[in-house]
């Protein structure tokens, strides 16, 4: 005996729709069959696969590093058109953005970036170190600090601080496959923003530079990768010479850029030391002296040695060579110097740390 199976009325009329739409599109399409036609169809279509869906998600999570949330919520909002969801995605990641620019970002990356006479250092800032990790993140950096390097004009040499202004609204090409290519470096900040969904800024870079005879060095602290880091020192060299060979001046250099990085020094030398400044440490030192309750000559040399002290802490010139501390800065030029047969100078130097300066909230 055999049975039919009866359908309900409802469905084989959806069944007929879903046939009659099919021909018609197939018609549109020159009756075009193939496997990559149908997928085409496929994805504009509410009715995608949970396998093409995963698939889907996959792909655009790869191309813009969005949060899984977000690419899945685009691409329904985009009836899975993978292309569409992408402009949705960057679109909504602008607008969060700016909504996210005014939070505390005080973590981030120091990039070095550097030629035979010039070494540029930028500080490109997140709200968390987890940002900081990400690869997107780290090729902006290096890549505003190689535009930084490019840069001319007499306000970008000897040693010069500089804001975003500066780079803001200039033309950045960048060639990663997660970002849009061409287009300025504010433009390149806000799609890493939204990219990564955090307040991100590029807050300040400064360039340092020889106009004499002489090498500039750096070293960077924490290093991620070449290029990268949290802790930055810059150091120029100069020798007195034209002729003289600089390869003993890059070794030392180094040496003095890593000095600065752990030795933190304020001042080139004692000369330079402000008067305010000194006036205000001898008043300290004197004040501490005399609760001794020692004779005032006592005192006198008591502070006068407490300020040779201080010398050693805050005058590069002065300071113990972490390297050798039994000789100081200044002994390590002296010998420098003999080296080359010329006299070798630190030109300037400065020590540059990520988010120094910045408030950070109470939960960082």
């Amino acid at each position: 005996m055999s049975y039919v199976i009866r359908r309900p009325m409802s469905q084989l009329l959806q069944i007929q729709a879903r046939f009659q739409a099919h021909k018609f599109i197939e018609s549109c399409l020159g009756k075009r069959t193939a496997s990559s036609d149908l997928f085409q169809l496929r994805r504009f279509s509410a009715e995608v696969s949970a396998s093409e869906q995963m698939n889907l998600i996959r792909q655009l999570r790869e191309r813009t590093s969005a949060p899984i949330k977000d690419v899945k919520s685009a691409l329904v909002g985009c009836n899975w058109d993978i292309d569409e969801a992408q402009k949705d995605l960057r679109k909504r990641g602008v607008v969060m953005a700016a909504k996210k620019s005014a939070r505390p970002a005080a973590e981030g990356l120091l990039a070095v970036a550097q030629d035979d006479k010039r070494a540029v250092v930028i500080e490109l800032n997140c709200e968390t170190d987890f940002v900081a990790r990400n690869e997107v993140f780290q090729y902006l950096a290096s890549s505003l600090a190689k535009k930084a390097l490019l840069m001319e004009g007499p306000a970008f040499q000897s040693a010069f601080p500089f804001g975003p202004e500066y780079l803001e609204s200039t033309t950045i090409n960048l060639e990663h496959p997660k970002l849009t290519g061409e287009t300025t470096v504010q433009g390149a900040v806000t799609e890493v923003a939204a990219m990564v969904g955090e307040n991100v800024k590029f807050r300040r870079g400064f360039i340092l530079s020889t106009s004499s005879h002489g090498v500039v060095s750096t070293y960077l602290h924490t290093c991620p990768q070449p290029g990268l880091g949290r802790i930055a020192g810059l150091v120029t060299l100069e020798v007195e010479d034209g002729s003289a060979s600089l390869d003993p001046l890059k070794a030392v250099g180094s040496s003095l850029a890593m000095h600065i990085v752990a030795s933190k020094p304020l001042f080139l030398s004692k000369e330079l030391v402000p008067a305010q400044a000194l006036q205000s440490e001898r008043e300290i030192l004197k004040t501490q002296a005399e609760a001794s309750g020692k004779p005032q000559m006592a005192i006198e040399k008591m502070v006068e040695g407490r300020l040779r002290k201080y010398f050693e802490e805050v005058v590069l010139s002065e300071q113990k060579f972490v390297l050798n501390d039994s000789k100081n800065i200044k002994t390590v030029l002296n010998e420098l110097s003999k080296e080359v047969g010329s006299k070798v100078n630190i030109g300037n130097f400065m020590r540059v740390e990520i988010g120094e300066g910045i408030a950070r909230s109470d939960s960082a």
